[in-house]
């Protein structure tokens, strides 16, 4: 057994489905899609977990479901991995991985990745240099100001949830009892 147990999402190419590996357990998720209603709809997955490929894509969306699953960012190497694969790498190397990266101050979440990434895009669509006044009808400009505004307090709201996930994670792994 793994010394932590981790949230990952694999694939299943010929069934066209997402099984997540949930603290060592793969439950099937009933649709393509990784949500909280997809979540609660879960059942386990008892086909062939050879055919399971890690995927490329460890970030989730849904902010109740990152709560619930919390999937780290995981190097290239080895991403598209099988699941026997992904195991033997995470039993060998996952936790120093994991220490390493909370050491120098990384987050190792996904979700926390995926939530600086929309940040960074949100804060260029709204740089002074391309922006542009809404228009209405009125000639007043006001149209859609403030609604670009309340897009950009959203992503802040999620990241303190992400930053609540990464403080446990990093207690729970730099102050293991070995």
């Amino acid at each position: 057994m793994p010394l932590r147990p981790i949230d990952a999402i694999f694939v299943h190419p010929q069934q066209r489905l997402y099984v997540v590996y949930y603290r060592g357990e793969l439950w099937q998720l009933p649709r393509m899609k990784i949500d909280n209603t997809s979540w609660q709809n879960r059942r386990p997955f008892t086909d062939d977990s050879s055919a399971l490929y890690l995927s490329i894509h460890q970030a989730i969306s849904d902010p109740v479901l990152a709560k619930k699953l919390r999937t780290l960012n995981l190097p290239n190497a080895v991403r598209g991995s099988t699941l026997p694969r992904f195991e033997a790498w995470w039993e060998a190397h996952g936790f120093r991985w994991l220490k390493d990266k909370l050491t120098t101050g990384q987050s190792p979440l996904a979700a926390h990745q995926a939530t600086t990434l929309t940040k960074a895009i949100d804060n260029h669509s709204t740089s002074p240099s391309n922006y542009q006044p809404a228009r209405s009808g009125d000639g007043t400009g006001t149209g859609t100001g403030h609604k670009s505004s309340e897009q950009a307090i959203k992503p802040s709201e999620n990241t303190d949830v992400f930053a609540e996930m990464l403080a446990d994670l990093a207690d729970e792994v730099l102050h293991q009892q070995i």
